[in-house]
């Protein structure tokens, strides 16, 4: 991130019991500061059945989500395939290249967490975690799910509050979405 710009956030997706959730905190900051705290980074797309979530430049991961739009509209809603073009064009457009943001897009079946490096990674335990507080998030989504007792939103739920308690880019301004 360039010094001064807004960053920092946690963002994770689980796929658990046939059920797909993903959910953010809604902290901004600029430095150490917070700058805004109720920041939307969860968005519906395709009438609800795509849920994507960004980290980093807030204006770097909206530029993205737009051509992630332009890219499923294209290919009739095939994530995989739109998220594989997306990558394509980020890593090789002068423009795109520049973008400092990471996403993760989901729909019923598949979650996949799409980076500038060109990687368009579809994790192997159903859990996609993103931002400064994701490994606190990941972890505790592992050991949540692993008892089967809750839901994927509860998992989202309970692993966001956990990165929140730990993480001090990450705060408790939570919103979840599953998909429809």
């Amino acid at each position: 991130m360039k010094k001064g710009e807004m960053h920092a956030t946690t963002v994770i997706a689980v796929r658990h019991n046939k059920e797909v959730a993903i959910g953010a905190d809604g902290q901004a900051t600029i430095g150490q500061t917070v700058a805004k705290s109720n920041v939307k980074k969860i968005r519906k797309l395709q009438d609800g059945k795509i849920l994507t979530g960004f980290a980093g430049s807030t204006t770097d991961a909206f530029t993205l989500l737009e051509r992630f739009d332009e890219k499923l509209n294209s290919y009739d809603g095939n994530i995989k395939r739109a998220a594989i073009e997306l990558a394509k064009d980020w890593r090789m457009d002068r423009y795109l290249r520049r973008l400092e943001a990471m996403l993760i897009v989901a729909n019923k079946t598949e979650i996949l967490l799409i980076s500038g490096t060109g990687d368009v990674l579809e994790p192997d335990n159903d859990i996609a975690a993103i931002g400064s507080g994701s490994m606190y998030a990941q972890a505790a989504a592992v050991a949540l799910k692993k008892h089967g007792k809750l839901s994927a939103e509860e998992i989202v739920r309970e692993s966001l509050n956990i990165a929140a308690d730990i993480c001090i880019y990450t705060n408790h301004n939570l919103v979840i979405e599953k998909v429809s």
